[in-house]
């Protein structure tokens, strides 16, 4: 088994540029995830694992070995030193397990759906990568059919994303596009398109979102682009009795979706 001590290791190099640069996992089709669960959850995800990077002064061997047995045995397991890993970790406070995964096509005609009447929550331009994070365990929480985020800032594989979604990029059905194609998909398959805005809006309670149905949702400083609100089949409005007229965008899909779970019985 291969051990690394030397944070100047050119493979360590190469995984540093996978942590900071989007343009090292767009050229590489990789990129890095860490921790016990979050790795076990991308291994359900069906994400294929290259490379699994250990440090034994954190992690225990037993943990190791039982990644063994549910890798391909293609999988290089990598001995590293805690220098090594203190290099590479984004988080503090990660189990002293890194694994080197490939990333997914995110294409939108690689959605598949089971139900008749499938939900799924469209996010557009989000600004923040825990704004993305939150919305995927939000996703994860209420079960959605997908999840499609329009004219992403930054690729879905990014270590903010990975950490603030807690391992819930790999339990959601995942796609990416510009406005107009999300738009031009959703009404080729029929979806009904319920925009979160502030004008010509019904209030989210008195809606009725049993049938084939996109939820979406804006950036919180300027909201969903004309674009959205020109296609849309209904507006929907959250009312609030403060002095202010919006929500963290992750908490106001968590109030459309959970009350479109409750109409569905959860289902």
């Amino acid at each position: 088994m291969k051990k690394i001590e030397s944070v100047h290791n050119q493979l360590i190099k190469d995984l540093v540029k996978l942590q900071d640069k989007s343009t090292a996992r767009t050229k590489t089709g990789t990129f890095i995830i860490e921790g016990y669960r979050e790795i076990h959850l991308a291994i359900e995800g069906k994400y294929s694992i290259l490379q699994l990077l250990f440090c034994l002064d954190i992690i225990d061997i037993q943990l190791v070995n039982q990644f063994k047995s549910i890798v391909n045995q293609e999988v290089e397991f990598i001995e590293i030193s805690k220098e090594v890993y203190q290099k590479i970790a984004y988080r503090s406070t990660t189990e002293g397990i890194i694994a080197v995964a490939k990333t997914k096509q995110l294409n939108l005609d690689s959605l598949k759906f089971s139900s008749e009447n499938p939900l799924i929550l469209v996010a557009e331009a989000p600004e923040k990568p825990g704004n993305i994070g939150a919305l995927l365990r939000t996703a994860d929480a209420a079960k959605l059919d997908a999840v499609i985020i329009a004219n992403p800032k930054t690729d879905l594989f990014n270590p903010n994303i990975v950490r603030s979604s807690v391992g819930c990029l790999f339990t959601n059905q995942l796609a990416t596009g510009s406005t107009t194609e999300i738009i031009e998909y959703l009404k080729k398959n029929n979806f009904n398109i319920f925009c979160a805005a502030l004008t010509a809006s019904t209030s989210y309670h008195l809606i009725d979102y049993k049938m084939k149905l996109a939820v979406v949702v804006g950036a919180e400083a300027i909201g969903l682009s004309s674009l959205w609100l020109a296609n849309a089949t209904q507006n929907i409005i959250i009312p609030m009795s403060g002095k202010i007229d919006s929500m963290n965008v992750s908490v106001s899909a968590a109030i459309i979706i959970f009350e479109a779970k409750r109409q569905r019985n959860f289902n």
